[in-house]
């Protein structure tokens, strides 16, 4: 059996492009001519055994070959529970539309986030069309999945299906089956699709190897054969997997057996290896343009005049040649031809620019195939950095600084979306328009989620972003959550009400992760017009601790812009130390200084 890239294996017919078959054969799931990619080899077999209708399903799939790194492979069994009225249906639309609808999902999303949105719609739909009609749980059905990604398995259950691996001649259950005996004998589901408004699923990440061998079991297969038996079989496993699957499903049927029987089995072949050789060829291939001026022509472009000319990159305003459409270019500096991390962040951000289409977020345009060198054509934002409005506006408004603040978050949320972090929110990387609106540029450092489960021998040795803006948590080298651009955000926001910082000033980011004490200091020192409630709403922003910020962009808005009564109150209610040090000190030294007064008149006067 030969399928092309889009096809996918299905253990039942559905009404969708998917392969309908009851047994799928040995089949080689890999999509690259190169070895040096993630393969697997599948086969499976479902039957109804002493039942009339199956109501198991099994599908396997891949994505295309640009989006195999991204999203990998998948293979999910389900089980429609007995108790379901239409469990065919719950099971066929379980694994078809989770694998549709994963491979759905943006690329930038991580297995774990996608799976689990997929889910829980899934879930949602059952439960909510079951709900409907006469019985409330007839569509319910048990679910598992594996998902390979570059060399990691991701496995994703609810209810009792099974997911074991065989490696080094050992057979582990990767799952446990969300059941209880019931009246000491029946085992009843507690945990399934389709079964509550609420669904649980067990998650957990495994390293892979090649060689291993992915084993996905119904019920009607597990409970009628033993761990000894299935191990004996697939150390034997003859050279078909389809033949080795049915061998263990017909064990089980004969074992006595009186429930649908499916058996899944998934082998890696091959495993993706990146060598640091291949990763710097990869992205050296493209020739750094030299340092241009007006007049100059790349390609298709002109150049018209520099708009930023710095140690790491260089940015022009260009005419098209033809349409004369004006663009920014953002060609990388010649410093950085050897250096396969920065090379890495300049491929990234045109890789996020032509992923982020919001009004918000600097474009970034497709750039020419054939061109021999490496650069992005970007949007032209007429307007000016943030910075240099804050050098124009050095007391500005508070209403102002809310409106610029709301416009910055409107392109965070978005990134947010994306499951980003930009890492590197500060006023250089934030353009005014004529409108007054903000947008947000610079993605080289943008930390996206779906690429961190892809193989890269390239590591951060040193927090990424201006330190200065860079949060506590990102400099001791944890994963940055969008709580990280929030502080970035708190930062600027003060910054632009006082044109300082809320901290002092690093020297540099090995002292700020040693050595940098967190003492906030205080805006109302700075200008005496803020308000008390306004400070303390900056002050949280900006807190060291992430889980004591602002939990949400709107909260954040949200405290800027009304008092934060618990935040007002626990303010009054703190020891005079804590509430205002520099005039607890003062009142400290003044009353030193009296009793020191009072002590040498006492000394005078007895003398």
């Amino acid at each position: 059996m030969t399928l092309d890239d889009s096809d996918t294996h299905s253990g039942k017919a559905h009404s969708t492009e998917f392969l309908s078959t009851e047994a799928l054969s040995n089949e080689s799931f890999s999509n690259e001519a190169e070895a040096n990619v993630l393969s697997v080899r599948v086969g499976g077999v479902s039957l109804s055994g002493k039942k009339d209708v199956n109501e198991d399903s099994f599908a396997v799939h891949q994505a295309k070959s640009n989006e195999l790194k991204l999203k990998g492979i998948v293979a999910c069994i389900a089980d429609g529970a007995s108790c379901s009225d239409d469990a065919q249906l719950a099971s066929q639309t379980s694994v078809t539309s989770f694998i549709e609808d994963y491979y759905a999902t943006p690329e930038s999303w991580g297995v774990k986030e996608s799976a689990a949105k997929v889910l829980s719609s899934l879930n949602s739909w059952l439960f909510n069309t079951g709900s409907i009609r006469a019985r409330p749980d007839s569509l319910v059905t048990t679910f598992s999945a594996i998902i390979f990604k570059s060399s990691s398995l991701h496995a994703l259950h609810v209810g009792d299906s099974r997911i074991s691996r065989l490696r080094d001649g050992q057979l582990q259950q990767l799952t446990r089956d969300h059941t209880h005996l019931h009246l000491g004998s029946q085992r009843v589901l507690t945990r399934a699709l389709g079964l509550d408004s609420h669904l649980e699923v067990d998650y957990a990440h495994h390293s892979l190897r090649k060689n291993d061998l992915l084993l996905l079991t119904t019920d009607g297969v597990h409970e009628f054969i033993s761990k000894s038996e299935t191990k004996n079989i697939l150390l034997h496993a003859k050279d078909s997997l389809e033949d080795t699957a049915r061998d263990i499903v017909n064990l089980a049927l004969s074992n006595g057996s009186d429930d649908n029987l499916s058996c899944l089995l998934v082998e890696v072949t091959n495993l993706p290896i990146v060598e640091l050789d291949d990763v710097h060829h990869q992205l050296t291939q493209l020739v750094i343009p030299p340092v241009m001026e007006p007049g100059m022509k790349i390609d298709n472009y002109k150049i018209i005049r520099v708009l930023h000319s710095g140690t790491r990159s260089h940015i022009y305003q260009v005419e098209h040649l033809t349409t004369l459409e004006k663009f920014a270019l953002k060609a990388p500096s010649r410093n950085f031809s050897e250096d396969p991390l920065y090379l890495e962040s300049f491929h990234r951000e045109q890789w996020i620019g032509r992923r982020v289409k919001h009004e918000s977020l600097m474009k970034i345009y497709p750039r020419s195939s054939i061109s021999p060198y490496l650069y992005h054509i970007c949007e032209y934002i007429d307007g000016q950095t943030l910075r240099q409005w804050m050098l124009d506006n050095p007391q500005p408004s508070v209403t102002k600084i809310r409106d610029i603040v709301r416009s910055i978050v409107i392109a965070l949320r978005a990134l947010q979306r994306m499951s980003m972090v930009h890492r590197d929110l500060k006023p250089e990387n934030v353009m005014l328009c004529a409108d007054g609106t903000a947008k947000v540029i610079d993605f080289g450092t943008v930390y996206v989620n779906g690429l961190q489960e892809t193989n890269s021998l390239l590591k951060e040795e040193i927090p990424v972003g201006s330190i200065n803006y860079t949060s506590p948590e990102t400099l001791q080298s944890v994963s940055p959550q969008s709580s990280s651009d929030l502080y970035a955000l708190g930062v600027m926001t003060y910054e632009m009400l006082c044109g300082e910082l809320p901290y002092k000033e690093p020297a540099s980011a090995v002292m700020a992760v040693k050595t940098r004490s967190w003492h906030y200091r205080s805006l109302r020192s700075r200008r005496t017009d803020i308000p008390v409630w306004l400070d303390l709403a900056l002050e949280k922003s900006v807190e060291p601790d992430p889980d004591k910020r602002q939990q949400a962009f709107s909260e954040f808005i949200q405290d800027i812009s009304v008092p934060n009564k618990r935040l007002v109150n626990q303010h009054e209610a703190a020891p005079l130390l804590q509430r205002n040090p520099t005039l607890f000190w003062q009142c400290t030294s003044a009353v030193l200084f009296i009793l020191l007064i009072v002590a040498i008149s006492g000394g005078i006067e007895g003398y």
